[in-house]
């Protein structure tokens, strides 16, 4: 276990629509999950959100958990259609309710309370005008940011606005496979431009109604070219551009990259509201992305391929540790002092965890996936990064979206009949790991 300095802060992850359940519980409205996996075969295994993990009624249990596994804080999810059922409108006492017993028992067991507003749960109301397509939705989320800071600002210790914008762009509205299940290509670039302007309204609005510091959550992903052919190289550029700076530039000042976005829906005063200033920065880090020069007559600048030579996790992702330190350090050198200090806000990896006979569930590969990102976290703080914390993801097996219930990333193994929670041989680990750093 490599040192980490002293404050350094552990914590774990999940999101509402994923853990929470009761769908139709307290005035919650519908969202565009709720849609999207009522359509067949959209989710693979056919299942939907309706009950996930239970935890909209199990968060006492959940608590306890993570008591018991010593972290510092819970990087939860709030679900915009349990507060504004219709995205728009005065707040559902219900909701706030709901949200506010979680805070003050987070708080009452030692946790600090970690909030993400938008965790891609976008209300269906909003959707049926546009979603995210519509600039109004931006509006829309800075009220809201407004309603919940307004009764928990006092509480909750950090605010995230957006949870990975890239991936909620790329896959639902560009390819589809995810909620609202668009298939725009490039023209889902207003969904970019208006994710990042509700970020930069949100930071207003936090802070209007909270002193605690406020981020974002971005999923980056190191570009790699299969060759050092001029055609793969350029094609790494143009993912790079796409996935990480399109998202992370204009948070800085430095607007966006040149080529890759339509400026058309970029108004005046919009990068001032973009580049308010944050106290963090969120990464979440999973696996590099193997790249090469496209296929003639392909409509976008790369082809993704699978990169050799690294195991593979139950999603077929590759366990590249070394793209954690490689990332980092290119933040790093790419935003010098502009850039904060970084939390990580997801790591975390999906395996065929199973009970045994005698109760337990060993997930060895979960180990030792923990262990190697948090050497590399440590080799890039050895390299002057400032990173803070680490949040692994996740707390709980759940509902992994499109898979459904196919894919399992918790610490703690969760029986999806009997909502039966069983900590797995990582969530030991790390309790001991946590107990040795403190």
């Amino acid at each position: 276990m490599p040192e980490l300095p002293g404050g350094f802060l552990w914590g774990v992850s999940t999101s509402a629509h994923q853990v929470e359940g009761a769908t139709t519980e307290d005035g919650r409205g519908a969202s565009i999950w709720d849609t999207f996996s009522a359509t067949p075969g959209r989710i693979v295994d056919g299942t939907t959100g309706a009950v996930a993990t239970d935890s909209y009624h199990r968060f006492p249990e959940d608590i306890a958990l993570m008591r018991e596994l010593g972290v510092g804080a819970y990087r939860f999810s709030i679900a915009w259609p349990r507060i504004q059922p219709d995205g728009t409108g005065p707040a559902n006492a219900a909701g706030l309710d709901y949200y506010e017993r979680l805070v003050d028992g987070l708080l009452d067991a030692g946790i600090a309370p970690v909030a993400t507003l938008f965790h891609w749960d976008l209300p269906q109301s909003l959707q049926d005008r546009g979603g995210w397509l519509d600039r109004e939705t931006a509006h829309r989320f800075g009220e809201y940011a407004a309603l919940v800071s307004q009764r928990l600002g006092d509480r909750v210790r950090m605010w995230i606005t957006l949870n990975e914008p890239f991936v909620h762009m790329s896959l639902g509205y560009a390819l589809g496979t995810h909620a609202p299940g668009e298939q725009l290509l490039f023209e889902a670039f207003p969904v970019a431009h208006h994710q990042l302007l509700g970020h930069g309204l949100a930071v207003a609005a936090l802070r209007d109604h909270s002193g605690s510091p406020v981020a974002i959550a971005n999923n980056y992903s190191p570009a790699r070219p299969v060759s050092g052919s001029a055609a793969d190289l350029a094609a790494a550029t143009a993912y790079d551009a796409l996935h990480n700076r399109v998202f992370t530039d204009p948070l800085f000042g430095l607007g966006y990259p040149e080529g890759a976005a339509d400026l058309s829906v970029v108004r005046d005063g919009d990068l001032d509201v973009i580049a308010a200033p944050i106290d963090a920065l969120g990464v979440n880090y999973y696996n590099p992305t193997g790249v090469r020069g496209p296929e003639d007559g392909s409509p976008l600048p790369f082809e993704m391929v699978p990169l050799d030579g690294y195991p593979t996790t139950a999603f077929g992702w590759p366990v590249a540790p070394d793209g954690l330190r490689e990332l980092l350090v290119t933040l790093h050198g790419r935003y010098g002092r502009k850039l904060p200090p970084i939390y990580i806000t997801e790591s975390g990896c999906a395996y065929d965890d199973v009970v045994s006979s005698d109760g337990t569930c060993e997930d060895p590969d979960r180990i030792a996936y923990l262990d190697a990102h948090l050497a590399a976290l440590r080799d890039a703080q050895a390299d002057g990064v400032d990173v803070r914390g680490y949040f692994v993801w996740s707390l709980l097996d759940n509902w992994e979206w499109a898979e459904g219930f196919t894919k399992r990333f918790g610490l703690v193994h969760v029986d999806f009949d009997t909502q039966a929670r069983t900590p797995k041989s990582s969530f030991e680990w790390l309790r001991e790991r946590i107990r040795d750093h403190r």
